[in-house]
């Protein structure tokens, strides 16, 4: 890592990292819009380097807006290392190659498919490796101010599509947390599965000087971000608490990593400890046998566990909800609390994207809150692919100012913005509060299309769980 004290994003820090020593500042990014410009802004103000870290970057309107911003950064020395897992980047490959072709930027692809053109035959050779993938988040500048959470590179991530928008939640971090994103990128940028660009797409032209590169799409740039103006004034209102970085080993891709490496394990040792509540909020609920023994487990001690997930009118993942619907009955039984996410909700500040002109919201942040003390933010979902597949990304934050806040926003809006399930006769049904106090009763998930509800059952005759 390089030594970057001295660089604006270092200078403006100095003062307050001095004044909170082993503490890691935080800001929550709940809103779209602002989670673009943050990137953007952090990527203009960078000036060593850049550690960027996606499981998917389209090349989309806002993918090429952040795409031009590498490129600026590089034209002035930043050292840029983009880090894409390979299962998104088909239609990506000319824009990856002209950056590629920057002397400042080098793209390595992770879990790479061998067969370019028809991927899915790679599956049929190669299905236990290339079933595994690197979900990770993380966009690290100068070693000083690090993004990660459950938000991926494209329009939808940012509210600024007219057809589905994701809720979603990231955190910005500064102090003692990033040096920890820093080095865990270094193990996965120099991981086995981790591969130069030219060596899967194949050798192309040789590396043009700085501002002869290749331009990789449509120029233009974001507003200015008015919260990294406030970093680098001085001026921004950051929560100081204790922050610890949770990650998988690497290996997990090739399926090599110990049990005590993997995420999964190292969450562990947090939920068990809660002794009033638990607020669970991940978009791909799968919880199978361990995950619903383990809430089961808190329900029977007194802790409250409320759980939102996504409505089946809301996923973009039949099949996933197909894997959580057959566990629903039996959490309810237990006592847990189960919500889901209606297809456009008025959601509270604290998960809300910028819906204007969307026709659709899905959830997709991953976030759970013990006691109102810590948090967690980051990539994994309460899935079984998240926990023994795909390798994962996250920070546990001791706040209860923050932890608080979130706990108390969810709590507030879920009544309005999300179906409550319960058993009646022992049968489910769904209680959706509408305006003026009035509530109606569903037997079937709710405004869900008979296709939809097809595709679900359909999916849920499958022996598919485990891959979930």
């Amino acid at each position: 890592m390089h030594d970057t004290v001295d660089t604006r994003l270092g200078a403006a820090l100095r003062p307050l990292l001095q004044a909170h020593p082993e503490r890691s500042g935080i800001v929550l990014l709940a809103d779209g819009e602002q989670a673009l410009a943050a990137r953007t802004s952090l990527a203009d103000t960078a000036q060593r380097s850049l550690d960027l870290q996606y499981y998917i970057w389209r090349p989309d309107e806002a993918g090429m807006l952040l795409f031009e911003s590498v490129r600026r950064a590089a034209d002035r020395g930043v050292r840029v290392r983009l880090l894409l897992d390979d299962n998104n980047t088909a239609g990506s490959e000319d824009v990856l190659r002209a950056l590629d072709a920057h002397p400042n930027i080098e793209v390595r692809l992770f879990n790479p498919f061998a067969q370019r053109r028809w991927r899915e035959l790679g599956f049929l050779s190669d299905f236990p490796r290339l079933n595994r993938r690197m979900h990770n988040k993380s966009f690290t500048a100068d070693n000083q101010v690090t993004i990660v959470g459950g938000r991926n590179i494209g329009d939808e991530y940012f509210g600024g599509t007219a057809g589905m928008v994701f809720v979603d939640l990231d955190v910005l971090a500064v102090g003692a947390v990033v040096p920890q994103v820093s080095r865990d990128f270094d193990r996965y940028w120099a991981s086995a599965s981790s591969y130069p660009l030219a060596s899967v797409l194949g050798p192309q032209a040789a590396k043009a000087g700085p501002g002869h590169a290749p331009a990789p799409g449509r120029e233009g740039a974001a507003p200015p971000s008015t919260l990294v103006s406030a970093l680098l004034a001085g001026t921004l209102a950051f929560e100081w608490a204790p922050v610890a970085m949770v990650s998988d080993d690497p290996a997990k891709a090739l399926g090599q990593a110990a049990e005590e490496d993997l995420l999964w394990a190292q969450l562990q040792s947090l939920v068990p400890a809660a002794q009033s509540e638990v607020q669970l909020v991940s978009p791909y609920f799968v919880p199978r046998g361990r995950g619903a023994q383990l809430l089961a487990a808190l329900a029977r001690r007194g802790v409250r566990v409320t759980v939102l997930t996504n409505a089946l009118e809301a996923t973009d993942v039949p099949a996933v909800h197909a894997g959580y619907a057959s566990w629903r009955s039996t959490l309810l039984a237990h006592g847990i609390l189960l919500y889901e996410l209606k297809r456009l909700a008025a959601l509270p500040r604290s998960l809300r994207p910028a819906l204007q002109g969307s026709s659709r919201a899905s959830l997709h942040a991953k976030t759970f809150i013990v006691d109102r003390r810590h948090l967690f933010i980051g990539s994994f979902n309460f899935d079984p692919r998240s926990a023994r597949l795909n390798t994962e990304l996250g920070f546990v934050i001791e706040s209860v100012p923050l932890a608080s806040a979130l706990a108390d926003g969810l709590a507030d809006r879920l009544p309005t913005v999300a179906y409550r399930l319960r058993l009646h006769e022992g049968a489910l049904q769904w209680e959706e509060r509408g305006a003026e106090g009035v509530t109606a009763y569903y037997r079937k998930d709710p405004h869900a299309s008979l296709c939809l509800r097809l595709q679900a059952w359909g999916f849920s005759l499958l022996p598919i769980g485990e891959l979930l």
